[in-house]
């Protein structure tokens, strides 16, 4: 259950030249010389919380929380703005960490709780535990012994739960995560894509490309196709989220590939087709290619492809081995899209939304077979 509410992580403006690093990983040794530099910096634990505003510190409360179920429970923190209305629900984005990382860091790194804030929206940051993951990663390579299909469950739980006890709206859903925790992110929704109105997914790897060690590492090559979604147009179209992807075109640990795999994945069920737009840069930030998957005119896919971004958030925290502050504003763009797949989904007649749950999805479509694979990410 929720405990005393605690002071947010703020955010500051102060961006740092520092070289983004990427997560770590147990086959550091195997990799080039750089890439085990920044593994093995990470893996010492260091922590890098920002200083915070005041405006962040008593306009929103930080909630830690525990999510129980019957294979364990994991905690949670909750940032939620203070000004609300009599009544108000509000629309509920779930953020699931990388390896390394914790809510905190998490929240630090992105500058979520900012764009919380400002949009008014509530932010849901469950965390793994270090016993089932030592490395603080999501398991959402481990289905052969359940693993992953117990931190699903809890994941599940812990949004039930923080929507009754909190005014979040359960129709206004959306789950993100970076590295591991985006594929972790892929694996909830493509499990309970009812319930969830947008994915976000920034340098991680769809479900269904690893069955051992030696696939996992191609899959971080870009050397493995996902399976197909079994998922038909119309069930795309009414019963699943939209995609969004983000991914450096320097990631040297979780090859860019994999982002445009996940984006033709989704593509292909929805029978929609790429619409390349101009290359856009703002300011002196990265450059950024964004390709469009419409079917029907409305958007299935985004896949945002940043050119000299590596395995770090795009436009975090500067001075964070998680993020790089010179890339485009990945939670900015996040939420935007969020807000385009909630107005989509506000458009669809209510006997195929949310309101209709598993028994529409039963009606139209089945569920994926899931991935399995080592912790690399």
């Amino acid at each position: 259950r929720a405990q005393s509410e605690v002071t947010s992580p703020g955010f500051t403006n102060e961006r740092s030249n520092s070289p983004s690093l990427s997560s770590n990983c147990p086959q550091a040794a195997a990799l080039p010389h750089s890439r085990t530099l920044a593994l093995c910096l990470r893996m010492m634990g260091h922590a890098f919380h920002l200083p915070m505003t005041e405006h962040t510190r008593t306009s929103t409360t930080w909630t830690p929380g525990v999510a129980t179920t019957a294979n364990g429970s994991r905690r949670y923190k909750l940032c939620m703005p203070l000004a609300l209305h009599p009544d108000e629900r509000l629309p509920l984005l779930v953020m699931l960490h990388g390896c390394g990382q914790d809510a905190d860091a998490f929240a630090v790194s992105t500058h979520m709780n900012a764009v919380a804030l400002r949009e008014h929206f509530m932010v849901l940051y469950p965390e793994q535990d270090r016993r089932a993951n030592v490395q603080g990663c999501w398991n959402w390579f481990d289905t052969d012994n359940g693993r992953a299909q117990a931190e699903v469950a809890l994941i599940m739980a812990a949004i039930d739960q923080v929507c009754a006890e909190h005014p979040a709206d359960p129709a206004r859903v959306a789950i993100a995560g970076m590295s591991a925790g985006a594929s972790m992110a892929a694996l909830v929704a493509t499990q309970h894509p009812q319930r969830f109105v947008a994915l976000g997914m920034h340098s991680g790897i769809a479900t269904g490309v690893a069955h051992s060690s030696f696939s996992a590492m191609l899959a971080l090559l870009g050397q493995r196709t996902p399976q197909p979604l079994a998922a038909t147009p119309a069930c795309m179209a009414t019963s699943w989220p939209a995609l969004l992807v983000i991914h450096g075109e320097a990631d040297m640990l979780v090859s860019p590939r994999n982002g445009q795999a996940v984006a033709q994945q989704w593509a292909d069920a929805a029978a929609a087709q790429p619409q390349l737009a101009p290359p856009v840069q703002h300011a002196k930030r990265y450059p950024m290619q964004v390709t469009d998957y419409t079917s029907q005119g409305h958007t299935v896919a985004r896949l945002v492809l940043v050119s000299q971004l590596g395995h770090a958030w795009s436009g975090g925290a500067g001075g964070s081995p998680d993020s790089d502050a010179h890339g485009p504003d990945a939670s900015s763009l996040l939420w935007a899209f969020v807000e385009q797949a909630m107005r989509r989904v506000a458009s669809i007649p209510p006997a195929s939304t949310v309101a209709a749950g598993a028994a529409w999805h039963q009606a139209c479509c089945s569920v994926p077979a899931s991935a399995d694979g080592p912790s690399f990410i």
